[in-house]
């Protein structure tokens, strides 16, 4: 059948592992990296007799991000017990939240390929992060699988979209609009491949123009934007040819497998009523203080949309630059540092995404915050470019000169005597050797051929080892080549 008989219905499932120091009902450190289950205690392993008590930190950062997607905070909500077996979970059930969450109704708003979607938001809400299984081999052969419980126990937020998305472009777009919104607050670090960040998705296939929806299929195991990408768009393709066949679509969980650019069939989807949900006898219901929400909403970050569009107006740049340099909030700090007060902010969006990005990951928040190439050395650089004293050729050479060393460009300047010559006296002798010594090259600029006289600027600044400056250069060449 035609690509266009089928329409997806897509819905996302984002956990987000909050930045706190300590886990969501006990003391125990959440530092990534440590030795296996050396980060445990009683409480996270679920032992007889021990109570949790609630991280006051971790819904304040529930809270913050439900204000950030437009979610209103219930004031009363409580959390659940939800009963599953599965190795990786100490207590055979979660600490989560059901019939009272956090927040709900919220909404999110992305852009694909020029069109603005709204993406609606069913609810946030809280919960424990169980632990994690090590296989040996890949998804299908694992040979062993051995469990390491230091994460189980970690403050694990869940933000579930309605299932508005169209696209695997769409999907892809709002999840990374989303993970640039927490990483904003300081509320994740959104590391996809350590798993801070992690993504289910729900996808099902109905005849386009279709009211009801088909069988919905959960897809697990997406560490990236690529994988969420390539997963749904293979699972759509493998449900059109199911449907086309005749076959019936099983509601079930899949995995998908990026070794081999499939889904596996997991097991059997659950419903509600599976996990025998019930208020956690341990645990109060809690009663969230109206000026407390007030207090989190007054300490909101400026969020990425709205600084891509101050970035616009303020520094005269395009969408796409300003969208890229506000892809993290380290790098959007970084260039607004070094374009303050700069005349040409333009030139140095320029250099922050031509020459930082080259040599710093521009989402790494950590690699940008202590690289060496401070905004105010990368700023200083800048100056001396405008101000004649280097030219942008020489600047290209400092620049790796700091990143190496950590000096500033005047310093590197000096030491190494890199100081432009602009003397039209000094320069015009070294213009006269190299008209000289390329005859041919000046015959040719004057059959017309003008990438001749690039050939000649370059000849120049090799003789001056990038020390002359390029305009003062092409002043003589000009000047002279009709008298030759």
């Amino acid at each position: 059948m035609s690509d266009n008989t089928y329409e997806a219905v897509i819905g996302l499932e984002v956990h987000a592992q909050l930045r706190t120091r300590t886990k969501m009902f006990c003391g125990c450190s959440t530092a990534f990296g440590a030795a296996p289950n050396s980060q445990t205690c009683p409480v996270c392993q679920g032992m007889p007799g021990t109570l949790p008590v609630i991280n006051r930190r971790a819904i304040e950062f529930g809270i913050r991000t439900a204000l950030a997607i437009n979610c209103a905070v219930n004031a009363d909500n409580r959390f659940a017990r939800k009963h599953y077996y599965y190795p990786d979970m100490p207590k055979n059930y979660q600490i989560s939240q059901y019939e009272e969450p956090l927040a709900e109704h919220g909404y999110l708003d992305i852009e694909v390929a020029g069109v603005a979607r709204r993406i609606g938001i069913q609810r946030l809400h809280l919960e424990e992060d169980v632990g994690k299984l090590v296989h040996e081999g890949n998804l299908e052969t694992a040979q062993s699988s051995q469990v390491d419980f230091n994460r189980a126990g970690v403050p694990l937020m869940e933000i579930v979209s309605m299932p508005d998305m169209r696209t695997s472009e769409e999907a892809a777009a709002y999840l990374k609009a989303l993970r640039a919104i927490v990483v904003y607050l300081d509320v994740c670090d959104g590391n996809m491949e350590e798993g801070s960040l992690r993504c289910d998705a729900n996808i099902s296939l109905r005849r386009r123009g279709a009211k009801e929806y088909g069988t919905k299929v959960e897809i697990k195991n997406m560490n990236s934007f690529r994988n969420v990408q390539h997963a749904l768009e293979y699972e759509i393709k493998r449900q059109a040819r199911a449907l086309d066949t005749g076959e019936r679509i099983v509601q079930e969980t899949r995995l998908w497998d990026p070794d081999k650019a499939h889904t596996v069939s997991m097991r059997s989807k659950e419903f509600a009523h599976d996990y025998r949900y019930f208020p956690e006898p341990d645990l109060p219901p809690l009663d969230l203080a109206p000026a407390w929400i007030d207090e989190v909403r007054a300490t909101l970050a400026e969020l990425p949309a709205a600084k891509r569009q101050r970035f616009m107006k303020d520094y005269a740049l395009g969408a796409y630059d300003a969208e890229v340099l506000t892809q993290s909030r380290a790098l959007a700090d970084y260039f607004e540092a070094a374009a303050k007060g700069s005349a040409n902010p333009k030139m140095v969006a320029n250099w922050v995404l031509n020459e930082f990005l080259r040599v710093v990951p521009g989402d790494d928040q950590k690699a940008i915050t202590l690289s060496p190439i401070k905004p105010e050395n990368l700023k200083g650089l800048i100056t001396l470019i405008e101000g004649g004293t280097i030219s942008g050729t020489l600047a290209k050479s400092v620049f790796e000169d700091m990143f190496q060393s950590g000096e500033d460009a005047s310093s590197i300047v000096a030491r190494k005597g890199l100081t432009q010559v602009a003397d039209a006296g000094a320069l015009g002798a070294v213009v006269d050797r190299v008209l000289a010594e390329h005859a041919k090259v000046v015959e040719d600029y004057k059959a017309g051929k003008k990438a001749a006289l690039g050939f000649l600027v370059g000849q120049v600044m090799k003789s001056t080892s990038g020390k002359a400056s390029p305009s003062v250069v092409n002043a003589l060449l000009i000047e002279k080549l009709p008298k030759v």
